[in-house]
C-alpha cells in the first residue's frame, strides 16, 4: 500500500496500552528536511542540493544521501520483520531533527525503491498525513510532540549507544524479569554521528563493540526479541 495523501492539521495517534506489552521503537535525530528546491519540493540531500544548502546557511555534511537511505533500511528492517508480523509492533514513531515527529502504522508497505521513498516523506512533510489507497486507515501521519507523551505508562525505555559502558548480549538481556511486564521502548539514532536524547531513556546499553548501522542494530533487536516470544 503506498497510499494517497490528505491535507490535515496535526492528528492524535492511538496511545498503546500497557496491557499490551510488544515493543515500540523510536527512531531519533532523523536528518529528512524537505524544500522547496526551484519549482518542485525535495528532500535534501549534499549531492544533489549542495548550493541550495550553503545559501541557506545549512551543514552539507549533515544531509549526506546515505543517511536517507540508512532511515530508510531502519524503517524496512522494523517493518518486514516477523517480529511485526506477529502483531508485536505496537507503534513506530520517527522524530526529525527538524522536531518533526512522524507515525508510522505498522501495516504499512513503504516503497522499495530509494526514489519513491524519498517522494513519500516529501509528500508527508507537505501534508502532513498519507492515506491507504484503499481505505479510510492513515499510514503516516505528523503528530504532536513530545514523543512521550504516546508511551503507555510502565513502559521501559532503552537507548543504544556505542558509547555506553554497559556492553551486552541482546538475546540475553531481553530475558531479564524486570522487562517481563509492560511494553518495550527502543531508541535508536537516525544519524551518522551524535547521541540521542537521554532526557526520556531509563537506561543506555551498546550491543556490539563495533559501531553498527542502525538497520543492523534494529535487526538484532527485533531477532532477539523474535526468539524471546518464540516467533520463527
Amino acid at each position: 500500500m503506498t497510499g494517497g495523501l490528505e491535507s490535515s492539521e496535526y492528528d492524535e495517534p492511538i496511545v498503546a496500552s500497557s496491557s499490551d506489552g510488544g515493543v515500540m521503537f523510536v527512531l531519533e535525530n532523523a536528518q529528512l528536511e524537505a524544500a522547496k528546491v526551484g519549482k518542485n519540493y525535495e528532500l535534501l540531500n549534499c549531492d544533489d542540493h549542495a548550493n541550495f544548502l550553503r545559501r541557506h546557511n545549512k551543514d552539507p555534511a549533515l544531509f549526506r544521501p546515505d543517511i536517507c537511505h540508512q532511515a530508510r533500511a531502519a524503517l524496512l528492517a522494523i517493518l518486514d520483520s516477523p517480529l511485526n508480523k506477529a502483531g508485536k509492533l505496537k507503534a513506530l514513531y520517527v522524530h526529525t531533527a527538524k522536531n518533526v515527529l512522524i507515525q508510522i502504522n505498522p501495516q504499512v508497505r513503504l516503497p522499495r525503491t530509494f526514489r519513491r521513498f524519498c517522494g513519500l516523506l516529501v509528500q508527508l512533510l507537505q501534508k502532513l498525513s498519507i492515506r491507504a489507497t484503499n481505505g479510510p486507515d492513515k499510514l503516516l501521519k505528523v503528530v504532536k510532540g513530545p514523543v512521550t507523551k504516546y508511551f503507555p505508562p510502565g513502559s521501559h525505555r532503552i537507548g543504544f549507544s556505542h558509547s555506553s559502558k554497559t556492553l551486552v548480549s541482546m538475546h540475553d538481556w531481553v530475558l531479564r524479569p524486570e522487562l517481563a511486564e509492560g511494553p518495550l521502548v527502543f531508541v535508536v539514532g537516525a544519524f551518522a554521528h551524535g547521541k540521542i536524547d537521554d532526557s526520556y531513556v531509563d537506561e543506555y546499553i551498546s550491543i556490539s563493540q563495533f559501531p553498527l548501522s542502525a538497520a543492523y542494530a534494529l535487526g538484532r533487536i527485533t531477532n532477539a526479541l523474535e526468539q524471546k516470544w518464540s516467533i520463527i
